[in-house]
């Protein structure tokens, strides 16, 4: 991303129109506003969970999706033992990273 600065860095001039000056404000202003929701998006837990339970639907899907192709077509049967482990390994992974205690 791009400041504004160097946005305008062949036209310097227009910096000091008031209109680019209150633009130039509000953007400082967003980006702000972007660094501190990252903040507390990465310490808010329960965007972790929803994060961790749409993956874990995801990978519920996928599992669906493989046991209809082997009934359909014959391919492979999907393995439910390695996933549901990877399922687990997955859920505790991310509880302990993002310090969610079950």
């Amino acid at each position: 991303m791009r400041s504004v600065r160097e946005i305008f860095k062949s036209k310097q001039h227009l910096l000091d129109e008031p209109e680019v000056e209150k633009l130039v404000e509000y953007c400082e202003e967003l980006q702000d506003e972007i660094v501190e929701f990252k903040f507390q998006k990465t310490n808010n837990k329960e965007l972790a969970m929803l994060d961790m339970l749409r993956e874990v639907i995801k990978g519920c899907n996928e599992i669906e999706k493989e046991q209809m192709e082997h009934e359909r077509f014959g391919y492979d049967a999907p393995n439910y033992e390695a996933t549901i482990s990877n399922l687990k390994s997955y859920i505790f992974r991310r509880c302990k990273d993002e310090k969610i205690w079950l």
